[in-house]
């Protein structure tokens, strides 16, 4: 867990924010293994093109769809490594106890916003599956299997907010307040 820093670090996170960090992680490798095989598919596809002077059917497609996956499967790994970009100019001029409730105020709105995205997401990817919906191309992709990341990316995103916000409020985690020069 070093990714994390704690006030107290020689406690074990609670079990339920070892689970949060599992799935945050298996997520984050779904991701790159997705980015790896968009390369190697990108790079098919450039030598079927340009070597054998050949059309491709489903190259394009597939690199889009796992870009996509890659972005919004990746999302809970970049938050659990508090690697999202954050602008920290104002959370510094604040005293700590300010700090930390501008801190709560936007894990909660954050936690708003990805549950509406949630919400509609799965509603997307259960609309595709239910009307078992297949891309209008000739490759003909069911699409409730790249819809998919939809409803998974933003539900473990939301899992890692929530423990983020807990980690705030009951002072186990500081991980998210802005480390700057004295």
């Amino acid at each position: 867990m070093s990714s994390t820093a704690t006030s107290n670090p020689s406690s074990q996170p609670a079990p339920l924010v070892r689970f949060s960090y599992l799935l945050s992680t298996i997520c984050g490798v779904c991701s790159a293994t997705m980015i790896v095989l968009a390369v190697l598919i990108t790079c098919q596809m450039i030598f079927v093109r340009a070597i054998l002077n050949e059309s491709t059917i489903w190259q394009t497609e597939a690199v889009v769809y796992l870009m996509v996956g890659a972005t919004l499967l990746g999302l809970p790994y970049v938050q659990r490594l508090r690697g999202h970009v954050s602008v920290d100019l104002l959370p510094m001029m604040l005293p700590p106890g300010l700090r930390k409730g501008l801190i709560a105020l936007t894990l909660i709105a954050s936690i708003i916003v990805i549950g509406v995205m949630l919400f509609y997401g799965f509603e997307q990817w259960h609309v595709a599956f239910e009307r078992n919906w297949k891309s209008d191309t000739v490759w003909g992709v069911r699409l409730w299997i790249p819809y998919l990341a939809l409803p998974v990316g933003f539900a473990v995103f939301l899992i890692q907010l929530l423990i983020d916000l807990y980690g705030v409020l009951s002072g186990a985690d500081d991980s998210l307040e802005p480390k700057g020069h004295s």
